[in-house]
């Protein structure tokens, strides 16, 4: 198995299944969807008989396809800000020590796996779902983006980095953030998780020598 992928996980063939079980169930089975055959590619039945359901049970958590793909990108988000948000809401952290674990966040293996990077990339490239990609991600790569900044703004008034500038070096590491994970999706081989923390981190340590050593 390439060391990217999601692992499936074996179908819980129970007849009866709390509910947040059976939710979480087909969540996964639409990743694997997408990333297998794209968002055009991905039916209600198709995901069913990966989760190993029936497609009326299917229909009874999620009424349509659209919602269940809405949910999918809502559950991709969430875990990913509970991901970064965990740690840089430490109080014994520098505010650089938070900045490397936001960037360490970006890159984690649960949430830096090639079937997770191909839905967001799925959601991004089909233009019938980018206006759902925006209203469910924007508002949480804003607060990252932000948050980011705030972060840089300190770093600057402790380390005396009079040119630096808090809000055009957040946007480079969200360009950063967003062209890795495309690379690391078009070219596994090449572009790894470690490395591409590293370039982000290497970048910092070129704009703050003082907080992140190169």
């Amino acid at each position: 198995m390439d060391k990217w992928m999601t692992p499936r996980k074996t179908p819980i063939k129970a007849r009866t299944a709390p509910p947040e079980v059976r939710r979480n169930q087909l969540i996964g089975a639409t990743i694997n969807c997408i990333a297998d055959q794209g968002i055009s590619g991905t039916t209600l039945a198709a995901i069913a008989k990966e989760a190993g359901l029936s497609v009326g049970l299917a229909n009874f958590h999620f009424k349509s396809k659209d919602a269940l793909l809405s949910e999918t990108l809502k559950h991709l988000a969430a875990e990913h800000r509970d991901m970064w948000l965990r740690d840089v809401q430490r109080h014994n952290l520098s505010n650089a020590d938070k900045l490397r674990f936001i960037v360490s966040a970006q890159f984690h293996p649960r949430i830096c796996s090639r079937r997770k990077l191909a839905v967001w990339f799925a959601f991004f490239g089909e233009a019938g779902y980018r206006k759902t990609y925006r209203s469910i991600s924007s508002q949480i790569d804003m607060e990252r983006q932000e948050l980011c900044a705030e972060l840089i703004e300190s770093i600057i008034a402790d380390g005396g980095y009079a040119k630096a500038d808090a809000e055009q070096i957040a946007l480079t590491m969200e360009g950063m953030f967003d062209g890795l994970w495309l690379n690391m999706l078009m070219y596994p081989a090449k572009f790894t998780r470690e490395r591409a923390a590293h370039q982000v981190l290497d970048y910092l340590g070129l704009v703050f020598p003082r907080h992140f050593a190169v």
